[in-house]
């Protein structure tokens, strides 16, 4: 960490990689990719080196949403 850098507090809704979201999802790559050209994919961001986070509330929302559609 630079020295002039302040340091921030750690989040309590943690970003998730991409694998950690697949491997809880059980889905392969293609179908999130797929999902995220449809527009049904969690909300993420995608950081300036290319790789994508979801947010662990963002992905439970989701999941709760996704839930109430099949009840």
């Amino acid at each position: 960490m630079p020295k002039n850098a302040i340091p921030r507090p750690r989040t309590p809704d943690p970003l998730l990689t991409l694998p950690e979201v697949l491997a809880e999802l059980k889905v392969p790559r293609s179908t999130f990719d797929d999902w995220r050209k449809k527009g049904l994919a969690p909300r993420y961001a995608k950081l300036p080196n290319g790789q994508l986070r979801v947010r662990r509330s963002d992905l439970d929302n989701w999941l709760a949403e996704r839930m109430g559609e099949v009840a």
